[in-house]
């Protein structure tokens, strides 16, 4: 469907809503609406699928929140959703069935008390620990190799990684993801899982560790393990799984059973090497949220890889990127980057942008209430979790007197602009490669509640569910700190006295 006749279905689909309750917007309709033109403020949003993810762990325990102290929860970095707690699997379950959870619990809630979400990778193998896979699972008999970094397996490695395809590891990890899945699937906290079991750092390579080359089947049998357990959770399986013998397959395994994509790090390298897997997004982003981390920053930039960060801007436009990592210290980093932040901040996700709202200057009751909204997605990923606008009044002591949503008209179906993928040989400011923001009008005829009295009501617009709840924040001013947005004003009046309570 082309996006003109794209916006034609959406409107007519707004007309039929009018007519299915008796009326249509006739000219002396139009002639009583009120046009209001929000405008885009700049902010930074925090919405549900999307924003700055902040490493707290970096399988590093140390790396990057052991400098904040309890208290800080980091609230002044604008747009940041998650926290994310990258840990090695020994650190959860010490010894067999003996697991310590306050581990991802403690730091957790801190930022769980503030409105966020975690993501999590449980990793199996580290080049800075000899037993990311606990030691018991090397006596309970699963096979493993000793390694060097840069050298690969060495009898006197320092660092242990199992055979993947080893059958007791794989049954010990079994069980440990039982317990992980009992606690963290379909958890309204988390916001995503890593698939973390195969590869140093959970990376999904061995590049850095045994370099054994496993192929497809492996990864595969990774995969299908985590989505044994977890069912509701979104999980993530990682671009570096194609650097597996026709690893193509995996990644291919991965969408076909609806995991995202995670993009582990860019700006390594130099251009024109710093990103390789833009077009692989392209087969996840249109369903589901892409997840792209960034190099250690400290690292990127001394070796001049990070150059200003446009680099980075232009991978999460290129990617359609959903959330984008802190891999750093988190206060260092935003004070060095807080201009590319902002710029960020405004395509990152979703951004949902009210660009005209029409109603009524009166109406009356007992008759259809004729509004409509004209919205655009600004940013470069679709919003997943959808949503329905709706008009909210409110009388002069702030209490909602009526709730009017349309049901036909979710925000899920609002199109993304294009983004030219010209990968990181390009010179250039990126925002010229963004295709213009498309915008959809939705119009419906609302019926108001028969106990609203005659009056003068304000006017809020919102995003949310099916019941009038609002659950996504706008970028436009007038908000009642619940995510409703004021408008204006209506008159509502009455034709004759409606029959009094018994």
């Amino acid at each position: 469907m082309s996006a003109a006749n794209g916006r034609k279905f959406l409107v007519w689909v707004g007309c039929i809503a009018v007519l299915a309750c008796g009326v249509a917007a006739h000219s002396e309709d139009v002639q009583n609406w009120q046009v209001i033109h929000p405008v885009d403020n700049g902010a930074a949003l925090e919405n549900p699928g999307m924003g700055w993810v902040l490493h707290y762990y970096d399988n590093v325990p140390a790396n990057y929140g052991s400098r904040l102290e309890p208290s800080d929860t980091v609230d002044e970095f604008p747009g940041l959703t998650v926290v994310y707690l990258r840990i090695p699997w020994s650190y959860l379950e010490p010894a067999e069935g003996r697991y310590c959870w306050s581990v991802l619990d403690t730091p957790a809630q801190r930022w769980v008390s503030r409105g966020k979400k975690i993501a999590l990778r449980i990793s199996c193998s580290e080049s800075w620990m000899r037993y990311a896979t606990p030691e018991w699972v090397e006596k309970a008999g699963a096979k493993g190799y000793n390694f060097r970094v840069g050298q690969g397996v060495t009898e006197d490695g320092p660092f242990w990684e199992p055979d993947y395809n080893d059958p007791v590891f794989l049954e010990k990890l079994d069980h440990f993801l039982s317990a992980l899945a009992a606690r963290y699937d379909g958890n309204p906290e988390v916001a995503f899982i890593d698939v973390g079991s195969f590869g140093v750092w959970g990376e999904g390579h061995t590049f850095s560790s045994t370099r054994i080359k496993y192929p497809a089947e492996t990864v595969i049998r990774h995969i299908d393990l985590y989505r044994k357990h977890f069912k509701h959770t979104l999980l993530a399986a990682n671009d570096d799984f194609v650097m597996t013998e026709s690893g193509e397959r995996a990644i291919a395994h991965a969408l076909e059973h609806g995991l995202t994509l995670r993009d582990d790090s860019i700006l390594v390298q130099k251009r024109p090497n710093s990103y390789f897997h833009a077009a692989m997004a392209q087969d996840f982003w249109p369903r589901l949220p892409v997840i792209l981390e960034s190099e250690h920053y400290g690292p990127s930039r001394d070796r001049g890889a990070w150059e200003d960060g446009t680099l980075y801007f232009r991978a999460m436009l290129e990617y359609h990127a959903s959330y984008v990592s802190i891999h750093w210290w988190p206060h260092e980093f935003l004070k060095e980057n807080k201009s590319l932040v902002d710029r960020m901040n405004r395509y990152l996700g979703y951004r949902l942008v009210p660009t005209e709202v029409r109603f009524p200057q009166t109406a009356t009751l007992g008759k259809p209430f004729t509004w409509s909204v004209t919205l655009e997605n600004r940013g470069v990923a679709p919003c997943y979790c959808g949503g329905f606008p709706a008009l909210t009044l409110k009388d002069a002591q702030d209490g909602i007197v009526a709730v009017l949503v349309n049901t036909q008209a979710n925000v899920r179906d609002l199109r993304v602009r294009d983004v030219a993928i010209k990968g990181p040989k390009a010179e250039g400011d990126p925002e010229a490669d963004l295709g213009p923001p498309i915008a959809t009008t939705w119009e419906t005829a609302s019926c108001l509640p028969f106990q609203l009295r005659p009056g003068r009501y304000r006017v809020f617009l919102s995003v949310g569910t099916a019941t009038g709840t609002p659950q996504i924040a706008l970028p436009i001013d007038g908000d009642d700190d619940q995510h409703r947005y004021f408008l204006g004003e209506v008159e509502i009046t009455s034709d004759a006295e409606l029959p009094a309570g018994k």
